[in-house]
């Protein structure tokens, strides 16, 4: 999928653990699990900006697009 997750960049530059940040965000570490692996094929609006705000940044510092 042309859609990168980098996710994990963001939490360690923040140093923030999975289960704290499915925590703050209100989903499971299951689900934030499939968005860390790229394994997720939609991500909510809600929960985008939830991650922007606990993590503070840009949806942008989180998804990149690369072409196949």
């Amino acid at each position: 999928m042309p859609i990168i997750v980098n996710l994990d960049v963001m939490m360690a530059k923040r140093k923030i653990s999975s289960g704290e940040l499915a925590e703050k965000i209100g989903i499971t570490p299951a689900n934030l699990s499939i968005l860390k692996t790229n394994k997720a094929k939609a991500i909510r609006f809600s929960t985008l900006e939830k991650i922007c705000e606990v993590l503070q940044c840009q949806p942008g510092d989180i998804l990149e697009y690369k072409e196949d």
